[in-house]
């Protein structure tokens, strides 16, 4: 059995959110934000938007795309750091939205590697289960509820957006998109990138609410550090599986969340800038949406053409990691 990605689709919201914006509200600049991070602007859901909504208008596109209506779909899969709910999923409440009534539902939660480890689950479940045929996998985020906008390490970094796709089942015979995988993770840094209320070791109380700490937290520094090294290993190690020098990479395509962190897992793995794909500068830093928005972009805008070798990789809290190389 093999898989296609046969449709993609990606949201950002209206509201557009400039660093000049930002120095209005914390002691930051234009600047500083540019030359640290790559970053311009970011998009901002409105108040009445919820991290489902934004999916719903991601999984919309990838499902025309597809030609497949959502009834056909048998899962979906949300990967989700800013979910509308602690329960039910947001992947249930998008099933209702999109009317998916055949569709099993979960969320999963990998943060910025969320849509890499959301493609791998999808992937085997199509391949081990003669059942489903059809997933549609969602990388969604609304982190502008989860950000402190009084905190200038952190608020500037973050944007909100979706990125879907549509995985099927190929006939017998045709040739995998997926040509190696590779997922990591290491709780022993746990505490560097996090959000540390809100759950049963914190529950919210007034004091929680009081200290801000229902808002993300990051040692910027350690995360550096950290993603160059873990993306640079899980690509090479995809690459090794797959026996394919970084030189055969058509596309590199990782999690945009800094300018100076795509660069340096570029030149480490001797890939030209010119083949990383980068809209950092546009939308920040977008979790588990951001692969995703960045390949409906690359296949709507005509980046990508059949037999394009892509590689994907992410980084992020927990810590977590991992990297799919695919045969477009």
């Amino acid at each position: 059995m093999s898989i296609k990605i046969i449709g993609t689709g990606s949201y950002v919201p209206e509201k557009v959110l400039t660093n000049f914006d930002l120095e209005k509200m914390v002691e930051t600049s234009d600047e500083w934000i540019r030359t640290r991070t790559g970053i311009e602007q970011r998009r901002i859901a409105s108040a009445d938007q919820a991290t489902s909504d934004l999916a719903y208008e991601a999984a919309v596109k990838a499902l025309e795309m597809a030609k497949t209506s959502a009834a056909e779909l048998d899962g979906i899969i949300v990967a989700s750091i800013s979910v509308d709910h602690v329960f039910p999923s947001t992947a249930c409440i998008l099933q209702k939205k999109l009317g998916a009534m055949k569709a099993f539902c979960f969320d999963l939660e990998a943060a910025c590697s969320g849509l890499i480890y959301s493609i791998e689950v999808a992937h085997a479940l199509i391949k081990s289960n003669i059942k489903y045929r059809k997933l549609l996998v969602i990388g969604a985020e609304k982190l502008s509820s989860i950000v402190n906008w009084e905190d200038r390490n952190t608020c500037v970094l973050f944007g909100d957006g979706a990125g879907a796709m549509v995985l099927e089942k190929t006939p017998e015979g045709a040739e995998d998109c997926v040509l190696a995988s590779n997922l990591g993770a290491n709780g022993t840094y746990t505490e560097i990138l996090q959000i540390p209320a809100g759950g049963s070791r914190m529950p919210a109380s007034q004091q929680t609410i009081d200290n801000k700490l229902h808002y993300m937290t990051m040692s910027g520094q350690d995360v550096f550090k950290l993603a160059v090294n873990a993306m640079v290993s899980s690509c090479k190690e995809a690459l090794a599986f797959a026996d394919m020098p970084s030189a055969s990479v058509t596309w590199l395509v990782p999690h945009q969340a800094n300018y100076r962190i795509l660069k340096a897992v570029a030149s480490r793995l001797d890939i030209p800038e010119e083949r990383v794909y980068m809209n950092v500068n546009r939308y920040g830093n977008t979790s588990a949406a951001s692969i995703g928005i960045c390949i409906d972009e690359m296949n709507r805008g005509g980046f990508v053409k059949p037999g394009d070798i892509i590689l994907m990789t992410a980084f992020g809290g927990g810590l977590t990691w991992g990297s799919i190389l695919l045969k477009w």
